[in-house]
């Protein structure tokens, strides 16, 4: 490849990044680009921050959706720095840096869906919940009473995620945080962990981003297969 090439090839890699970074500081800036909510519907995400605080949430539950956030913040920022190391890289092909540069502008829309989705549920008057995309489905955190969340809650989820992603019902996962654990519903199982001392070791924020490491089960909007 000619220098003068790759190396503009690699700047507009660097500018991918910039962009992806801008984007999603702006996007948590901004709540969804004003235009997109309502007045009322903005104010709705105001009482849906005042109910968090007035809910009831422990301590343990608002310690899990901080480290979630964190360690997705992390995990994307890692991701980034890896993919510019590989665009950079003298020996990287064509085919890698253009691989790169897709990445990192899936990364950047991924970003925005989750800001989108979280916003557009606070809208609703859910207290909390944290949102991660990857290419095989979404994954969503939300607190959860003890008997579980309704019907009517788990289609307002859905529908969220559906009309902010191209994603189908059954490539959702919904991760229930009750108290002390964190329940994960998909249409076949329900796995229960240990929230309590999350917020030290880090375990609280696995739930969210496991959807990297583990098949995305299809979500039951059917209560009679929810959490018992």
């Amino acid at each position: 490849m000619n220098k003068t090439k790759k190396y503009i090839t690699i700047a507009a890699v660097l500018l991918c990044v910039c962009a992806a970074v801008y984007l999603n500081w702006s996007y948590n800036n901004d709540m969804v680009g004003g235009s997109e909510l309502s007045d009322a519907e903005l104010a709705n995400v105001k009482s849906g921050e005042e109910t968090a605080a007035e809910s009831g949430m422990t301590q343990e539950v608002s310690d899990y959706f901080a480290q979630a956030r964190l360690t997705r913040q992390q995990s994307r920022d890692e991701a980034l720095d890896l993919l510019k190391a590989a665009a950079a890289s003298e020996t990287a092909s064509q085919e890698t840096i253009d691989g790169a540069m897709n990445a990192i502008s899936a990364m950047a829309n991924y970003s925005m869906q989750e800001t989108q989705i979280e916003n557009l549920l606070l809208a609703k008057n859910f207290a909390e919940c944290v949102a991660f995309i990857s290419a095989d489905g979404v994954t969503l955190a939300v607190p959860a009473p003890a008997e579980g969340l309704a019907a009517e809650d788990v289609a307002k989820i859905t529908d969220a995620i559906v009309a902010e992603t191209d994603f189908t019902a059954t490539q959702i996962r919904i991760i229930e945080v009750k108290g002390s654990s964190v329940a994960a519903q998909d249409a076949d199982t329900t796995d229960v962990a240990d929230t309590s001392g999350a917020a030290d070791d880090g375990s609280s924020s696995s739930a969210v981003t496991g959807i990297e490491d583990s098949e995305s089960d299809g979500i039951s909007t059917d209560t009679g297969e929810m959490l018992e």
